[in-house]
This record gives structure tokens, C-alpha cells and sequence, in this order.
């Protein structure tokens, strides 16, 4: 486990709130020189704590707007790694997360309106060892960013 301190805690909540933040700009927000929140940045990447930068999307306006969570149920002898393969051949999966206990698997899925949710959960249903399926309509959503 990597130790971090405060300051390195402020510099992910910062980076979190807007990745292309410059080490210029957050220097005087933790009392640093810039070259120090450079190497604490540096220091966090090559131990693996920031794995990476990425663009946050707005999906409704893309389309996308609906957001689902569909439970899925396997036979019992279907491996792990067939479940994930599964949901990852679909392209409105988002994420995939194997579970203990009953369901097996919870699909995170984004579409354009109630026929596509429909197609995507028929698709899922027809893949795989799908046994059955319950799905969890999102109303709205609030992400830790801290």
C-alpha cells in the first residue's frame, strides 16, 4: 500500500475535479512549489495511486441520456471470466461487476431510450448462460469525486 499524506489527498481531489489542471495552478492551493507537486503527482503515477487521466462525458447529450443497472443470474457452473465476457461483447455495457451471492453479475448499461433498453437486455439474455435478468432503472446519480 502506498502512503500518502494531506497534501497528496488535496492534489487527486483536484485532479479528480479537472484533470487537466495544471501543476502551476495547484501549487499555491497546497503551499508548494510547483516543482514538489510535480514529483508528489510523479511519485503517484509510478506507484499505481493515479492510474490515469480521462474526459468526462455528458451521455444525455449525446443521446444516451437513460442509465440502467441490469442484474444478471448464470447457471452455476459458468466460469467468472465467461460472465464478463458476456457483458463486454455488448456495447452499451459500461461496466461489469461480478458479485458474490445472488445475482452473479451487475451490468451497468447507457442507451438512447426504452426500445434500445429493451434490445440490450434481450442481447444479454440470449448470451452467455443467462438465467435470468432484473432491471434497475437510474433516476439520478451523485459520485464521490473526494
Amino acid at each position: 500500500m502506498t502512503e500518502i499524506d494531506d497534501v497528496d489527498r488535496q492534489l487527486l481531489r483536484m485532479l479528480r475535479e479537472d484533470g487537466r489542471r495544471t501543476y502551476s495552478e495547484m501549487a499555491p492551493e497546497v503551499g508548494l512549489s510547483v516543482a514538489a507537486v510535480k514529483r508528489r503527482v510523479d511519485r503517484m503515477r509510478n506507484s499505481g495511486v493515479i492510474t490515469g487521466f480521462t474526459v468526462q462525458v455528458d451521455h444525455a447529450k449525446l443521446g444516451w441520456g437513460i442509465e440502467a443497472f441490469v442484474e444478471l443470474s448464470y447457471t452455476g457452473t459458468t466460469p467468472v471470466g465467461e460472465i464478463v465476457r458476456t457483458a463486454y461483447k455488448v456495447p452499451e455495457v459500461q461496466a461489469v461487476f461480478t458479485i458474490a451471492g445472488d445475482p452473479d453479475a451487475l451490468v451497468h448499461v447507457r442507451v438512447r431510450d426504452i426500445e434500445h433498453l429493451q434490445q440490450t437486455i434481450d442481447g444479454l439474455r440470449r448470451a452467455g448462460q443467462v438465467t435470468g435478468t432484473k432491471t434497475l432503472m437510474v433516476l439520478g446519480s451523485w459520485t464521490r469525486n473526494a
